[in-house]
């Protein structure tokens, strides 16, 4: 295997890594610290990259801080969620699968013979969004790009160590040196404070005195505070309080659904969804059997819920990762926030049904009205893209989205609470 280590424009890029999707609600660094353990001990080093780890290794000559290859190409050609393409560089061809947003293969050939069988043995797989070629090799449908104007714009998934220990290690030995001079530095306060009293010059007949009135007060007390304690309302969780960050939930919404909506033989996808705490993808049968889609999917989908919904309808389903949350509402009125969307849209040249209601939400003594814009649309667009579309208001939640297999549309539903 040569060196997995490729030059473009006078800088380094990690490539051979070996790549697993992660599934909803995995630690990165504890998922890669166990599968390295699985696979192969001496690769020591990963990177982060949408619902995936990618597992390295110094003798392959990765390094901490290098940026992943495969990552780069993946988010430069983001509008194609399935693609196939090998790279002319430096004598040797750098070859990269993506299917479903889930990169499958990211290796390097000395040889051109052995970067090109591989390329046909792929190709023969069918519904590739894209392929890419070098043009001297003629392949069908093939169109030649340059690695190095993908690899600029793509996005900084970098290296890092799996192991810890040696960080652990000095951040104890500096709390503990910590301590200790805490400790030298007030011995004279804390000898005062433990030292215990003397009650040897105490009779038992006074402290068993003691005790009892001591114990009558506290009954006291606490028939009074039971019969005056009056039952306190709780307060109104107002839902703008705690959104999600927009940018983020979509992104997770898109993660998890390409890491379900993974190619099993003899099943075809149908749709794709994602609501407020899972996604979830159902799959009709074609030719394949029950069997081979279980053993399929605890190799693809590590982690999801497989549901049997007849024979030949199954639904499989995955945990959203936490997203972190933030208060955020828009500082309009309701009418202001409808026909600013409506315009964001219309500049777009884009369809949606916007609407206004409003929510009651109450505590039993309270009672809080909140103003709500309601946004429905289809679009190509991806979730993050789509999104965008929403940058300039404040209050915003995608509540739900889903993804047609047959038509190859996304269906958005978000709401703005608006002031």
């Amino acid at each position: 295997m040569p060196g997995q280590v490729i030059t473009v424009d006078r800088k380094k890029y990690a490539v051979g890594l070996f790549w697993q999707p992660t599934g909803a609600g995995y630690v990165a660094r504890s998922y890669a610290r166990t599968l390295a353990r699985s696979v192969d001990k001496k690769l020591n080093l990963y990177t982060e990259y949408r619902a995936m780890v990618g597992l390295g290794s110094k003798r392959q000559g990765h390094r901490s801080g290098m940026y992943s290859a495969a990552a780069a190409v993946t988010d430069a050609l983001g509008e194609y969620t399935s693609f196939l393409a090998v790279f002319a560089i430096d004598k040797q061809f750098y070859l990269v699968a993506v299917r479903n947003g889930v990169i499958l293969e990211d290796k390097l050939f000395d040889r051109e013979d052995d970067a090109r069988a591989e390329y046909f043995k792929l190709s023969e797989i069918p519904d590739w969004g894209a392929l890419f070629a070098p043009g001297a090799w003629g392949m069908p449908r093939a169109v030649e790009r340059n690695l190095g104007d993908l690899v600029v714009r793509g996005p900084r998934a970098a290296l890092h160590p799996i192991s810890r220990v040696r960080g652990l290690v000095v951040s104890v030995v500096l709390i503990m040196v910590f301590v200790f001079g805490m400790l030298w530095f007030f011995r004279e306060p804390l000898e005062q404070m433990v030292r215990t009293p003397e009650l040897a010059q105490v009779s038992p007949e006074m402290a068993a005195e003691y005790e009892r009135q001591v114990e009558e007060k506290n009954k006291e007390l606490d028939a009074e505070f039971e019969i005056e304690r009056a039952p306190q309302p709780q307060p109104i969780i107002l839902p703008y309080e705690y959104l999600p960050n927009p940018e983020l939930r979509a992104q997770a919404c898109f993660q998890a659904i390409a890491f379900l909506m993974q190619p099993i033989t003899g099943w075809n996808q149908v749709s794709a969804e994602c609501g407020e705490t899972h996604a979830s993808v159902v799959f009709n049968r074609d030719f394949g059997t029950l069997g081979d889609f279980y053993i399929a999917a605890t190799d693809l989908m590590p982690g999801s819920f497989v549901q049997q919904e007849s024979d030949s309808r199954l639904y499989v389903r995955a945990t959203l990762p936490t997203v972190p949350t933030m208060a955020s509402l828009d500082e309009r009125d309701v009418e202001t926030v409808m026909r600013d969307v409506l315009t964001v849209f219309q500049y777009g040249n884009m369809s949606a049904d916007v609407q206004m209601v409003t929510d009651t939400l109450t505590n039993g003594v309270d009672t809080v009205k909140l103003d709500i814009v309601e946004v429905a649309a289809t679009s190509k667009l991806t979730p993050v893209q789509f999104m965008k579309l929403f940058d300039e208001f404040g209050g915003v939640y995608m509540t739900r989205c889903t993804w047609d297999a047959s038509t190859r549309d996304w269906n958005y539903e978000v709401i703005i609470y608006a002031k």
